[in-house]
């Protein structure tokens, strides 16, 4: 790897989209994205076969998903302060070692089911806290590769690398789990990270700007001044009628559609009466549905009041499958509504987001944009928890806990959004 000036000269001013350096980093998160479905699938089932723990799967999800949360400010320090493609390299390299090791212990017979169960908490903990370390680190690395009048579109091609490793990862997953097991998805997780740290060794890119002791801010001190934006952005959420609302009707959908989520392998085998393969066949779908629903999104537009109606209308309706899916026994009906559930959720995140980016003053967008961000999915970790405890305690009843989870999610996002303040937040330009 090469970080330095003066040895060629795309490493320091990209020309085109499609360069080398790009297409390196490019490549290698398609590759280690795709695994990582895979291994979303399998540790799903892995864990309904071995255990039949609904709360084991909430609170494995949840240990996967809260460092991002918490340590994501400090690996957006991390990123501004050492080279980001060491960064990335280190990220890539202690992830797969550590799906790698799993998968030789399941291969090896010599461990007990819970010891095993110890191993992949422990492994979806590192990986939580590697995401939190490697998503600044990507993130600002895109702008060094690329024109900056291609900016737009090389973030659109990482986009969709990630939501097509999605698709396809979703899809064949649950096939290839039922074909060869688990661990042999962990041992592929494990070396597609391998090639996406070997594809980032061969990357070249400019040196990061010198800049002064005084400007230079340790962890410690990035951390207290992200405490001090978290606060500011704070003051202007409270102070900005309607605001509020609108964080809270997704925070709340994001709390209740997790909760759901967690029981969906049981789902998959309780009332499809149908395996792994059908798990990711529903993932998949819905993957499928937010792409059409980002492009519904682009192709649709209201301004003033029909937009706050149109946006009203996705967020009331989105929590109506949970009402509902919990009633179905037939896979293709199921199919059907988890690519309807995911068109809706894609057109309500692009609106959400684009509302929220034209309606924020331009010195403070980052700040409150990354404040709804967290107040939006802080939520996501404890839904996973209380959702697995809930599948336990009502002997995994679906119906009963998806028809609770959609009632009450339907009762606080109409009332949020049908706030008088909420709608005038939505009409505004």
């Amino acid at each position: 790897m090469m970080e330095a000036g003066g040895v060629a000269d795309e490493a320091n001013v990209p020309l085109r989209l499609m360069n080398r350096n790009f297409l390196l980093l490019w490549q290698g998160q398609g590759v280690s994205q795709l695994g990582n479905q895979a291994f979303a699938v399998a540790m799903a089932f892995w864990v309904v076969d071995k255990t039949g723990s609904a709360s084991l799967m909430g609170l494995l999800l949840a240990m996967r998903s809260l460092p991002m949360v918490l340590l994501a400010p400090v690996g957006g320090a991390v990123a501004d302060r050492f080279s980001r493609l060491r960064v990335l390299i280190l990220c890539d390299v202690i992830a797969g070692g550590a799906m790698v090791g799993l998968s030789i212990a399941m291969f090896s017979g010599r461990f007990s089911v819970p010891i095993l169960v110890a191993m992949l908490f422990a492994v979806g903990l590192l990986s939580g806290v590697i995401s939190a370390f490697f998503q600044p680190a990507l993130g600002s690395s895109i702008p060094d590769l690329v024109p900056a009048e291609r900016l737009s579109a090389a973030n659109s091609l990482n986009q969709f690398s990630v939501q097509g490793a999605a698709l396809v990862g979703q899809g064949v997953g649950g096939v290839l789990y039922r074909l060869l097991g688990g661990p042999q998805l962990f041992l592929f997780n494990g070396l597609s990270f391998f090639f996406s740290a070997v594809c980032s060794a061969f990357i070249r890119m400019p040196p990061m700007p010198q800049t002064s002791r005084r400007e230079r801010l340790g962890l410690a001190a990035s951390v207290r001044q992200f405490a001090r934006t978290i606060r500011e952005g704070f003051t202007y959420v409270l102070q900005t009628p309607g605001l509020l609302g609108y964080i809270a009707a997704p925070a709340s959908y994001n709390f209740f559609s997790f909760a759901v989520f967690v029981l969906l392998p049981f789902f998959v085998r309780i009332n499809l009466n149908a395996g792994a393969e059908w798990y990711g066949f529903l993932l998949a779908a819905m993957s499928a549905g937010a792409v059409g629903g980002f492009i519904i999104a682009g192709l649709v537009r209201f301004t003033g009041a029909a937009r706050a109606r149109f946006v009203t209308a996705l967020i009331v309706v989105a929590p109506v499958p949970m009402l509902t899916v919990g009633f179905v026994h037939r896979p293709a009906i199921a199919l059907v509504m988890s690519f309807g559930l995911g068109a809706l959720i894609g057109m309500i995140n692009v609106n959400l987001m684009t509302l929220l980016q034209a309606n924020t003053p331009a010195e403070l967008r980052g700040r409150v944009i990354g404040l709804w961000t967290a107040l939006v999915s802080a939520l996501t970790p404890l839904g996973m928890a209380l959702g697995g405890f809930a599948g336990d305690l009502t002997g995994k009843n679906i119906p009963l806990v998806y028809t609770t989870c959609g009632a009450i999610n339907l009762l606080i996002t109409a009332l949020t959004v049908s706030r008088s303040s909420t709608q005038r937040y939505l009409s505004r330009a």
